[in-house]
């Protein structure tokens, strides 16, 4: 498996930095994304916090959520400022607090104003401009609809299209069951890589197994994963890759950020899968949720997890 046809989705209160930085350890050609972050958050807020991010993270592109162009445009310039490979427009979540400002799904319905702010970014950005959407949207199911939607976005320039084999429900579902409820249609996105055979189409949406991702790698250019990935990060391990190699450099990671005044269990929370279906995930678990480890800020205790986790493994062997 190509590992550079992988992406991790963007995910609200997971892919932060420093899961993305863990990521990165078990995949280094893998493209990682920012949570959404709206124009908002970026023309009136720190930027420096929602944007920095470490260099070993690279491959990884900014997640915008906004409806405006010029404001989109002008977000893009800092992304690409502090270093971003790519910018990714948010035109696939269903919250009611997106659609309150007008962008997410919602956006499938206005093709033309998705193609006026791919084009303003583009006007003012050198580095790839992507779009990640649903297939349709409430009771639309018809694939035209996504096929439209997918031509006009494309003459503003966008050459990927991520697409969440789903529709969105924008009334009377949670964010949490608009990614479970509707069906998954992964001939939809199949078709659109055979009617686009010029774009790149990267698949996502309920893809949890390496068999999956090879299936649908045989149709489209890539797979993105979401809660698979985070759960079961191994499942992105490339091949040569030991667990206990990836914690000894998560140990380095966590003293530098002690230096910042990082808490310790704002990186830890992110490697809870690391052991995932193994006998020993419990056990891995247990000790890095160690509310009285957790509170001594040391990173000496993920060592600590890996050798209880290494010792019980030996005992079984």
């Amino acid at each position: 498996m190509d590992s550079r046809k992988l992406r991790v989705a963007p995910m609200m209160d997971w892919t932060d930095r420093h899961c993305r930085y863990f990521l990165r350890q078990v995949n280094s050609r893998a493209r990682l994304y920012t949570e959404m972050i709206t124009t908002g958050a970026l023309i009136h807020g720190d930027v420096p916090r929602h944007l920095a991010f470490s260099e070993e993270e690279h491959p990884v592109a900014l997640q915008l959520g906004g409806s405006e162009a010029d404001e989109l445009a002008r977000c893009a310039v800092i992304g690409a400022r502090y270093g971003y490979d790519e910018i990714n427009l948010n035109i696939g979540c269903p919250s009611e607090r997106v659609q309150k400002g007008a962008f997410g799904a919602c956006l499938m319905a206005e093709p033309s104003l998705v193609a006026d702010c791919v084009r303003a970014i583009r006007d003012r950005v050198n580095i790839p401009v992507t779009v990640k959407h649903r297939i349709g949207i409430d009771a639309i199911q018809d694939y035209e609809f996504l096929r439209r939607f997918v031509a006009t976005v494309s003459e503003a320039g966008c050459r990927t299209f991520i697409v969440h084999a789903r529709n969105a429900i924008l009334k009377g579902l949670s964010p949490k069951e608009n990614r479970e409820v509707p069906p998954l249609k992964y001939d939809y996105v199949h078709r659109l890589k055979r009617d686009f055979p010029q774009l790149e189409i990267v698949i996502n949406g309920g893809i949890a197994s390496h068999e999956q991702i090879e299936s649908h790698l045989q149709q489209v250019d890539g797979v993105m994963l979401g809660r698979a990935a985070y759960h079961d990060p191994w499942l992105l391990a490339e091949p040569g890759l030991t667990r206990a190699g990836v914690v000894r450099r998560m140990v380095d990671y966590c003293f530098l950020q002690q230096q910042k005044k990082v808490p310790l269990r704002s990186i830890t929370r992110h490697m809870l899968g690391l052991y995932h279906g193994e006998r020993r995930a419990r056990l891995w678990r247990r000790m890095l949720c160690d509310p009285e480890r957790l509170e001594r800020n040391d990173p000496r205790l993920l060592l600590d997890a890996l050798e209880m986790v290494e010792r019980e493994a030996r005992m079984a062997a």
